[in-house]
């Protein structure tokens, strides 16, 4: 009864065996076909692995069996083969015993890839933080152009309505054309894109720079198109603005170069010398430049009546017992409107400085300015006052200063200007229209 236990043990065990080297076996095989980027040395010593194990589970399944009686030396021959099999896996295990050896351990390769996974996650946070404090949107469209994806709202429209659209559901069949004929391009060419296109958002104008890349496949297809929109309207601002710039400086410096022109025929005209002449001539030039320095200051929008007294008369109102008293509203002025009233002012205080108030440590110069009421047709009144100097006469001759506050000034802003040569102090009274007022800076 023992002997039949034990053969029955025995035939158990090597059932297990033959049901299991086959499991492994199989385990093995389905295990070299998933993982298709092994090396070639991996893959050799799995399917030797895979050899070994089917041959122990047929020896198993042949002492079951005892076909040894059937086939004589079957057995012999198995175990011959399973001998080469050996020879050969030991041989392979040792020449790839270094590689085998310094294979990651599975601790090692899950830490790997989670301070992978996290340097991608803190790469791609950067790159959606750059993308969303930018004027630039990245979007990607398959081949019948609807947006994929896309990192920034486009064309003034958020995120979920461009997603699954296309550029004719945004923008309309004839808007988006343009675009489209691009995008077009690309895909049929396969090689990039650039252009530009106009967009008209809640009735203002936007500019668009575009860069159309195809899109392709790990297999190199091109299977849609990816790009970068940016919004350029303030580059295109500044151009335009500087087109104008450029065309009012070519305007300005034909008028700049008639006033000089005027301004040097009048002085020389009243100069009793050449010397005289140099010396009256340059202070002019030099009001003019001052001019324009606030004008070039404010991109020649215009310029404060306020700066513009001060750019004037500062010499004289900045010093120790100031002659020169100064108040009024916070006016801009539009450029030619600036130039003028800044001759002016010269021409006013050049004259108060020989002849008038300012000749005298006694005299006073009073300017004061304010807004005309719109219902007097708006603009605003400038007075220069001055008293305490010499007793005033009125000029037998009228000189270039005269002719600047009244002739040059009244036909220039089409204003009106009086001068009031009493004998306490030369009065000036100027009133500007609101045309050469601006709102402000």
């Amino acid at each position: 009864m023992n002997d039949t236990f034990l053969g029955y043990v025995d035939d158990t065990a090597r059932f297990i065996t033959v049901v299991a080297s086959l499991g492994i076996a199989c385990g093995l095989l389905l295990l070299l076909n998933r993982r298709r980027n092994l090396t070639a040395r991996m893959s050799l010593l799995g399917y030797l692995l895979t050899g070994l194990v089917l041959s122990f589970g047929l020896l198993s399944l042949l002492a079951m069996l005892n076909a040894e009686r059937a086939i004589p030396g079957l057995q012999t021959a198995i175990r011959v083969g399973l001998a080469a099999l050996n020879l050969i896996g030991v041989s392979v295990l040792w020449y790839n015993f270094r590689a085998l050896v310094n294979l990651p351990a599975p601790d090692y390769v899950a830490r790997e890839q989670r301070r992978l996974m996290l340097e991608l996650a803190t790469a791609l946070q950067r790159y959606e933080m750059a993308l969303r404090g930018s004027n630039v949107s990245i979007f990607t469209q398959d081949r019948d152009l609807h947006y994929t994806s896309v990192s920034n709202p486009l064309f003034g429209f958020p995120v979920d309505q461009v997603l699954g659209a296309t550029d004719a559901d945004l923008l309309g069949e004839a808007r988006s054309h343009p675009i489209v004929i691009l995008k077009r391009e690309a895909l049929l060419s396969a090689e990039a894109r650039k252009g530009e296109t106009e967009v008209e958002e809640d009735g203002a104008k936007y500019w668009y720079d575009l860069h159309i890349e195809p899109l392709r496949d790990l297999s190199g297809n091109t299977v849609g198109l990816t790009g970068a929109v940016v919004n350029v309207t303030e580059r295109k601002e500044n151009e335009r603005h500087l087109r104008l710039l450029m065309r009012e400086l070519t305007h300005r410096s034909k008028n700049l170069l008639a006033v000089i022109q005027a301004m040097a025929r009048q002085t020389a005209r009243h100069a009793g010398s050449i010397d005289a002449f140099v010396e009256v001539f340059s202070a002019r030039l030099q009001a003019l430049a001052r001019s324009h320095d606030l004008l070039v200051q404010e991109s020649w929008h215009g310029a404060s009546l306020a700066d513009m007294v001060r750019s004037q008369l500062g010499h004289q109102i900045d010093r120790e017992n100031s002659q020169v008293e100064v108040s009024g509203p916070d006016i801009f002025l539009k450029p030619e409107a600036a130039q003028n009233i800044g001759l002016a002012l010269h021409e006013l205080s050049t004259n108060a400085a020989k002849y008038g108030a300012l000749s005298v440590p006694s005299g006073k110069v009073n300017i004061t300015w304010g807004r005309c009421p719109p219902e007097a047709g708006g603009g605003f009144e400038l007075s220069w006052r001055e008293s305490g100097g010499p007793p005033v006469s009125p000029p037998r001759e009228r000189g270039f200063g005269s002719l600047v506050i009244e002739r040059n000034l009244a036909r220039a802003l089409d204003g009106e200007v009086t001068l009031d040569f009493a004998p306490t102090g030369l009065n000036c009274q100027i009133k500007v229209p609101q045309a050469h007022l601006l709102a402000g800076r």
